[in-house]
């Protein structure tokens, strides 16, 4: 922006009143971490387009975009908002369906709601910030197509989807015989999850 406006750092940093000795500080902290967000969104972008590459076809697709990125910095991305694609094992994007937790039917399939609190539809997304990632857990009323509960967090652990069914759960008076719909990710074939679900008279847990 100072560029394109013909501001000098001195000269901005006047106007703003900071010093030059703290915009440096702060540019030294910011920077990286932005650097890392475009490359973790450009990872992103290619592993939703390529399911089950690897970090070094990764690192490849990335230089063929121009980035010529140091395979050690991809791998230790796709790791930190795991991406791995494991041997023998399906691709690990917002999903781990390999997992010992019990797994149901797809009930969801099988029926079209007529009201609302009637099948609920749960599914975890990530969004990018500016110098970060953050991950969505959204729970929707199928008939409705309203967001009936939500949450936001750093990292994608378990608690993340219970947050959101616990907001959606005090947003909403159901029946019992509601229907759950996700995919097999392990957050939400974990053990709590689905003792909430049963606790709250859903129909079903987790579904593919």
């Amino acid at each position: 922006m100072m560029q394109r406006e013909g501001f000098s750092i001195g000269e901005a940093c006047h106007t703003v009143g900071v010093s030059r000795a703290g915009f440096y500080r702060d540019f030294a902290v910011r920077e990286p971490r932005r650097a890392d967000n475009e490359l973790r969104d450009a990872i992103q972008r290619i592993v939703l387009e390529n399911r089950c590459v690897g970090y070094r076809r990764v690192a490849a697709l990335l230089r063929e975009q121009g980035r010529n990125e140091n395979r050690k910095r991809v791998l230790r991305l796709m790791r930190e908002d795991n991406l791995l694609a494991l041997k023998k094992r399906r691709f690990v994007f917002t999903t781990d369906s390999l997992h010992p937790f019990a797994v149901y039917r797809n009930l969801a399939a099988e029926f079209t709601p007529q009201r609302i609190n009637q099948l609920w539809v749960a599914d975890i997304t990530y969004l990018r910030l500016q110098e970060t990632f953050v991950y969505l857990a959204v729970v929707l009323d199928a008939y409705s197509r309203r967001v009936v509960g939500w949450e936001v967090e750093e990292r994608m652990g378990a608690e993340l989807p219970l947050k959101a069914l616990n907001r959606a759960l005090a947003e909403r008076q159901i029946e019992l015989g509601i229907i759950h719909h996700s995919d097999r990710g392990v957050q939400y074939c974990s053990q709590r999850y689905m003792e909430r679900l049963e606790e709250c008279g859903f129909w079903s847990g987790p579904q593919k």
